[in-house]
C-alpha cells in the first residue's frame, strides 16, 4: 500500500517557496497612456499583489506539516476503523472513547489587516494544488484543507453544520441535508461530523475565532472542537485577532490549544521598504511617482506597518489623483487619501503610531525627488497661506506645496 502522505505535493522551502507563494499581476507600463477609465480598472490589480513574508512561510510550513500528520493517522486502517465504531456508539447515546487521538491544534493570531487570511489562502492553494486526494485500500476522498468561519454567536450547531455543508460542496455528498432531516442534536452532530472529517478532511481551518471571546457559547465551541480533534485525529488551525488571546489564557486546557503563530505588523526596515517599492512599481498615474525615504517614513507612520492599509493608501491616492487631474503619486496625494478615505482608521493608527527609527532627513538623489530652481516671488505668500489654512480644512504644508514650494514633513 502506498504512503498516503506521498499524495501531497512536495513540501517547499526557501526561495522555491517564496516564489510560489508570491503573486504579481501582469503590468504593462503603456497603460499609463490609456484613458482614465482604463487606468482605474487596471488600478484594482493592486489588491491582487501578494508579497510573502515571514508570516507566509510560517503559516505554510505549519499547515503542511499538520496536514501531513493528519493523513498519516488516517492511513492507520485498524485505528481508524475502531474510531468509526466509537463514533457510531456515541450516536446511540452510549459512552465512547477517543481511539485515534488528536493530531494537533494551533492558532494564527494577529492584528486585522496584516495578511493572516491571505497567507492561509496562498498556503492552502499550494498544499491543495493536486486537488482532492483519492486513495485506494480503502478507497477514500480527502480534502487536504477545509476552511470555515466561526459563527458570530459561536454556535456549536451552526459550526458543525457548516463543516458538513462545505464537505458536500467539494465532494458532492449529502451529509448536510441528512443531518437536517434527522434533526440531529448537537451531541449527535459532533459524532457524525467526527466521522465525516475523519474520512474526508486533512486540516480544518476555523477563521474568525475571536468570536468565541465575545459570546457565552465560546467555551462550548472550543470544547466541541477539542472533542472533534480527539474523535477524528484531524488537525485544526484556529485563526483570529488578538481579542481571542485573553479567552484562551483563561485556563490551561484552552491555553495549550492556542499555541501557534503570532503575526505582527511590519517593522520599519529593509523588508518594509522593499514591500512598498514593489507596490510603487504598479502605478497608473501619468507622472512618475515620488520615491524617497521621507515618503516611505510617512507611509509607515500613517499605516502602522499594516499591509492592507498600505495597499489601500497607495490605491486610493492614485485613484484620487486620476480623478482630480494631478496624475501623480506623491506625499500630497497620499495625505489626501489618508484624510478623505481613511478617516475611520485615524484613531486606531494614531493610538498605535510608531515613529520610524531612522531619520527622515535624507540627501536624496536628483531623480528621486522633484527639483525646483525658483520660488514664487510673493512677499505675502506665507501670510496668505496662513489665512487660507485658518479658513479651510487644509494644512499649511499642503497649501505651500500647491503654491510651488517644496515641503517635506519630518517625523519627530
Amino acid at each position: 500500500m502506498n504512503d498516503w502522505t506521498d499524495l501531497l505535493p512536495p513540501m517547499l522551502a526557501g526561495e522555491a517557496l517564496s516564489s510560489r507563494l508570491a503573486c504579481y499581476p501582469k503590468y504593462d507600463p503603456e497603460i499609463r497612456n490609456g484613458s482614465a477609465s482604463e487606468r482605474l480598472l487596471g488600478l484594482s490589480s493592486l489588491y491582487d499583489i501578494y508579497i510573502p513574508g515571514t508570516l507566509s512561510v510560517e503559516v505554510y510550513s505549519k499547515l503542511y506539516l499538520a496536514t501531513h500528520r493528519s493523513l498519516a493517522k488516517k492511513q492507520a486502517k485498524k485505528t481508524v476503523t475502531l474510531q468509526l465504531v466509537e463514533n457510531r456508539r456515541r450516536l446511540q447515546y452510549t459512552d465512547s472513547n477517543g481511539i485515534i487521538g488528536g493530531a494537533d491544534s494551533f492558532t494564527v493570531i494577529g492584528q486585522s489587516g496584516i495578511g493572516k487570511s491571505s497567507a492561509i489562502s496562498r498556503a492552502v492553494q499550494l498544499i491543495s494544488e493536486r486537488g482532492i486526494i483519492e486513495t485506494n485500500a480503502p478507497y477514500a476522498k480527502i480534502i487536504p484543507c477545509v476552511s470555515v468561519q466561526t459563527p458570530f454567536d459561536a454556535s456549536v450547531r451552526s459550526m458543525l453544520l457548516e463543516i458538513l455543508r462545505v464537505v458536500d460542496e467539494r465532494l458532492l455528498t449529502n451529509y448536510h441535508q441528512s443531518a437536517l432531516r434527522a434533526r440531529a442534536t448537537t451531541d449527535m452532530l459532533i459524532s457524525s461530523v467526527s466521522s465525516v472529517v475523519l474520512n474526508h478532511i486533512g486540516t480544518l481551518i476555523v477563521d474568525e475565532i475571536q468570536n468565541v471571546a465575545n459570546s457565552r457559547n465560546g467555551d462550548a465551541l472550543v470544547g466541541a472542537l477539542t472533542q472533534l480533534i480527539n474523535s477524528s485525529g484531524i488537525s485544526i488551525c484556529m485563526v483570529g485577532t488578538p481579542e481571542s488571546t485573553s479567552f484562551f489564557e483563561q485556563a490551561y486546557r484552552l491555553a495549550r490549544r492556542s499555541l501557534g503563530i503570532e503575526g505582527e505588523p511590519m517593522q520599519y526596515d529593509d523588508a518594509f521598504k522593499s514591500f512598498c517599492q514593489e507596490l510603487l512599481s504598479y502605478y497608473y498615474v501619468q507622472k512618475d511617482p515620488e520615491l524617497s525615504e521621507g515618503l516611505l517614513a510617512w507611509l509607515y507612520e500613517h499605516s502602522g506597518g499594516v499591509a492592507s492599509v498600505i495597499i489601500s493608501l497607495l490605491h486610493d491616492a492614485q485613484e484620487l489623483s486620476i480623478y482630480n487631474g494631478r496624475e501623480t503619486l506623491d506625499q500630497q496625494a497620499l495625505e489626501l487619501a489618508y484624510r478623505q478615505r481613511m478617516r475611520m482608521l485615524h484613531g486606531y493608527i494614531d493610538a498605535g503610531r510608531i515613529k520610524p527609527s531612522t531619520t527622515s532627513i535624507i540627501h536624496t538623489q536628483k531623480d528621486m525627488l522633484p527639483q525646483r530652481t525658483t520660488l514664487p516671488d510673493d512677499p505675502h505668500l506665507l501670510k496668505n497661506a496662513l489665512e487660507r489654512a485658518r479658513n479651510s480644512r487644509l494644512s499649511i504644508a499642503q497649501i505651500l506645496r500647491e503654491a510651488g514650494i517644496p515641503i517635506m514633513e519630518i517625523p519627530v
